[in-house]
């Protein structure tokens, strides 16, 4: 992965992490299409280049993260995070392996986007428009929903962002529920890559810090990109709930529903593998 390529990457994961268009899938797309070799370092900086984007929740939210008094919102994070954590432990490699497949990206584009189409007529009734008015039940039910996004191209977004609508959060706060949760969970999912996973080498197994940090190539790439991520994160999300309070999740809809079928004609016609 050149700099130049970590640095388009990063600029998909910022625009596409917080929209519900699956950031993952649009990775491993841009990955595919510059021909970017499967090599350990793509798959952690493409888990670890979302620190970026999670500094820009803390950044533009900050009030709401740093205000320490009120505990019950950690508290609704920590329970909505659970069952992820659990899932991702439990099926780390089957979710890697899955990561690998444009074909399953595009399927889950495609089904995601239909449900979209129709998101604001199965979920007419919203009226929770206060975080502190989530019951923690409300928020591990939303967490579940999340899950749904270890598929990829399912995307994280959409899928906590339906959970939260299912729960009759308005738009407007089932997406700023969804900008919260990712912070713990996109935090959690880029440690595990770093830290505790374990990738082989010669001569034994090696963590993933090791690997980015083994060379200046491997870390300027890793520092570059989650800057871009940051900025260009900053702008996708200030964009995105503009956007949501006015027009909805049709858009989102038909761009998912384009996309999918576009790649599949690719991989049936042999360009996507």
């Amino acid at each position: 992965m050149s700099i130049i390529q970590a640095v388009i990457i990063a600029i998909v994961e910022g625009i596409t992490e917080f929209l519900p268009v699956s950031s993952t899938g649009h990775m491993i797309i841009a990955s595919s299409m510059m021909g970017i070799s499967d090599s350990d370092f793509t798959k952690i900086f493409e888990i670890a280049v979302q620190l970026g984007a999670i500094l820009s929740v803390v950044v533009l939210y900050w009030k709401k993260f740093f205000d320490f008094g009120k505990w019950q919102f950690y508290a609704k994070l920590f329970i909505a995070v659970v069952p992820a954590l659990l899932l991702g432990f439990l099926f780390s490699d089957a979710i890697d392996e899955l990561l690998e497949s444009p074909t399953t990206v595009a399927v889950a584009l495609l089904a995601g986007g239909i449900i979209l189409l129709y998101i604001d007529r199965l979920f007419k009734t919203h009226v929770i428009a206060d975080d502190k008015d989530i019951s923690y039940g409300k928020a591990f039910i939303i967490g579940i929903w999340q899950c749904v996004a270890m598929i990829p191209g399912v995307s994280r977004s959409a899928s906590s962002i339906i959970g939260g609508m299912q729960q009759k959060l308005t738009r407007t706060l089932a997406a700023e529920f969804s900008f919260y949760l990712a912070v713990p969970t996109m935090m959690a999912a880029t440690v595990y890559k770093l830290f505790l996973k374990d990738y082989p080498a010669a001569g034994g197994n090696i963590k993933g810090y090791e690997i980015v940090f083994s060379n200046s190539y491997n870390t300027t790439a890793f520092i570059v990109g989650n800057i871009v991520a940051f900025i260009v994160a900053v702008l996708a999300i200030k964009f995105f709930i503009g956007y949501l309070q006015k027009h909805g999740f049709k858009l989102f809809g038909i761009y998912r529903i384009i996309v999918g079928v576009i790649l599949l004609v690719m991989i049936y016609a042999g360009y996507l593998k």
